[in-house]
């Protein structure tokens, strides 16, 4: 069975509007490019229990998880300290992360408000950064690394190319096609038992639907399938030859 990928997207400064998210559509795009999917993803607030009670639902549900944002050492970040709670260990200056941490200040000293930096839950491993060395963290599939996106995908690629090439999918291996659909009959619930039967019939295929309005009125249906390219083409087929019969225009959406 394939992992499931989500992510975890942390800063109040991004629920309030004044910073806009970078990583949602970035970190999808890298699992594509992958032949793999984003199954999920959350935006929270920098509220430390909130945190600690989402990875610990995180981390028992098995998932693959990056998380963005809050593990820095200013009192506004919470992350290694829930990711701590949740794990039930305390936190410790990281061997590896204070060899990296030396490397980025050489010429500098290293104060005890720059080893918070690796400051980490004990027994995780580091997550390199390389582009300031300091690294992130990672834990139980969950992958902890900062808000900056010029450091996080980086750091977020370097871990799906070490530890998940076996979940690798060729990205011809799964496509996806779509009908737009007009017509008096042309909505959901109107479509609700064809919609039904295809996924009965084709368990191994993703049906989507997407309703488009213009004002109060309908435009169109998008109605398609995601899938192993030979299941795709039946299921699109047993779609076509059922909305004809239901006096419903169709065309293929384009790519």
């Amino acid at each position: 069975m394939s992992r499931i990928f989500g992510a975890v997207i942390i800063g109040d400064e991004i629920l309030s509007g004044k910073r806009q998210d970078k990583h949602f559509a970035r970190i999808a795009e890298m699992l594509g490019a992958r032949g793999l999917q984003l199954s999920w993803v959350e935006y929270l607030g920098d509220d430390r229990q909130r945190l600690t009670d989402t990875f610990k639902r995180t981390m028992a549900a098995g998932d693959v998880v990056f998380s963005c944002g809050g593990i820095g050492n200013t009192p506004d970040d919470h992350t290694r300290q829930a990711v701590a709670a949740a794990l039930g260990v305390d936190l410790e200056l990281h061997p590896e992360g204070f060899e990296e941490l030396k490397v980025r200040f050489a010429d500098e000293e290293i104060t005890d408000t720059r080893k918070l930096l690796v400051t980490f839950p004990r027994g995780v491993r580091i997550v390199p950064n390389p582009f300031n060395r300091i690294p992130g963290f990672m834990a139980n599939d969950h992958y902890f690394v900062p808000g900056f996106p010029q450091m996080a995908h980086p750091m977020i690629e370097w871990a799906l190319d070490t530890f998940y090439r076996d979940e690798f999918k060729a990205v011809g291996d799964r496509i996806e096609k779509a009908f737009l659909l007009t017509g008096a009959n042309a909505y959901e619930s109107a479509l609700l038992d064809l919609m039904e039967r295809i996924v009965a019939a084709y368990p191994a295929l993703r049906l989507f639907s997407l309703p488009s309005l213009v004002g109060q009125e309908r435009r169109h249906l998008e109605l398609g399938v995601e899938g192993a390219p030979a299941l795709v083409d039946r299921a699109m087929e047993e779609i076509r030859v059922e909305v004809e019969q239901r006096g419903i225009t169709w065309r293929w959406r384009d790519a």
